[in-house]
């Protein structure tokens, strides 16, 4: 069975790499705590953006879909699921809201993962919720050619419970009694949870509420408002490289867990940097809401849609921003690209 030696891995990823990453997170972390002191008003409306990002994403990259519509309506509670699929995404909403409320009283036990994985499936009559699997799980791929193989068989299915009470226990001796630092822990965590893969399904978002969970508990911020979800789903091809990388010779314990780390680092530093932009855009009181359109698109490189605006400046109306884009066009300050959904601008340049 795989170690899960923290400190000593920790230690070997002390890269100059890897201590430039942590150094740009904690500068961030600097900043983020002053916005969180003076722009309580704003912080609400990307609060509440983030929950249903996050939810999206995170069921998304597991073939989980619902439309927009029923996904407002499903996190306003103004429904109730209609189907396998919303079962799915309610039980999230509801395990991610847990997570936000209650951060500080969850610590990640093999027992409270269970019961979080309990909750997320409270809305599925499928029996598995909450319980360990009972049979062994393979993670596959398909080729061009439509043959499936393995590429990582996780921790057979009577070893799992013993191994998250292993791998549990030894994270938490190491986060509360070592001077490690947590941003190194936190990936190396969810790579073991991922290699075990301990359920029979959920596994993947059980790791992104985790992620969620521990950086709360590490005094960082930055995924109550950004979804970490959405950056994930976004650069998934890198997301499942790394966890391939760092998942051979795992259970020999002889993998390496720097690509994992690099690649969550790096997600982290991109929530910061969208964080403040947004909430520069929000709290920019002194300009108009068009101008803050137009300002948006000249700070774009490369094009930028609709829906993407709506989401740096939520303070403004669909209606407010489809105006100042058929103005910006009519004024030849910006160029339409694309047809119908995938209608996008882009600045043009003089």
């Amino acid at each position: 069975m795989h170690n899960f030696e923290y400190k000593e891995n920790a230690r070997k990823l002390l890269t100059p790499e890897i201590v430039n990453l942590l150094s740009s997170i904690y500068e961030h972390k600097g900043r983020q705590q002053l916005f969180v002191e003076a722009k309580n008003d704003e912080l609400k409306t990307l609060l509440e953006i983030s929950k249903v990002q996050s939810t999206k994403s995170s069921n998304r990259i597991e073939g989980i879909f619902t439309t927009d519509k029923r996904l407002e309506e499903l996190m306003q509670k103004k429904s109730e699921p209609r189907n396998r699929n919303e079962q799915e995404i309610t039980g999230y909403r509801d395990v991610l809201s847990t997570i936000h409320e209650s951060y500080d009283y969850i610590s990640p036990t093999s027992n409270i993962i269970q019961q979080l994985h309990r909750d997320l499936y409270s809305y599925n009559q499928n029996g598995f919720g909450g319980k360990y699997k009972s049979s062994d799980n393979i993670i596959a791929e398909t080729d061009g050619n439509g043959i499936q193989k393995v590429r990582f068989a996780p921790v057979p299915a009577f070893e799992t419970e013993e191994a998250m009470r292993i791998m549990t226990e030894r994270f938490l001796e190491e986060w509360n009694n070592s001077k490690t630092d947590k941003l190194l822990l936190i990936p190396m965590f969810i790579l073991d949870f991922l290699c075990i893969h301990p359920f029979e399904d959920g596994n993947g978002r059980m790791s992104r509420l985790l992620t969620l969970l521990l950086l709360y508990r590490a005094g960082f911020i930055v995924g109550k408002y950004i979804s970490i979800e959405m950056l994930i789903e976004e650069s998934k091809e890198t997301y499942y490289e790394a966890l391939q990388d760092c998942s051979t010779e795992w259970h020999e314990s002889n993998n390496t867990y720097e690509p994992f780390v690099k690649y969550y680092l790096g997600i982290l530093i991109k929530a910061s940097n969208e964080f403040e932009s947004r909430v520069e855009y929000l709290s920019d009181g002194k300009i108009s809401k068009p101008e803050r359109v137009k300002r948006l698109i000249q700070n774009t490189v490369g094009k930028i849609n609709k829906k993407e605006i709506l989401e740096k400046c939520p303070d403004i109306s669909t209606k407010t921003v489809e105006r100042a884009l058929a103005d910006l066009v009519k004024e030849g300050l910006i160029e339409k690209v694309g047809a119908s959904s995938a209608t996008a601008y882009v600045w043009i340049q003089k």
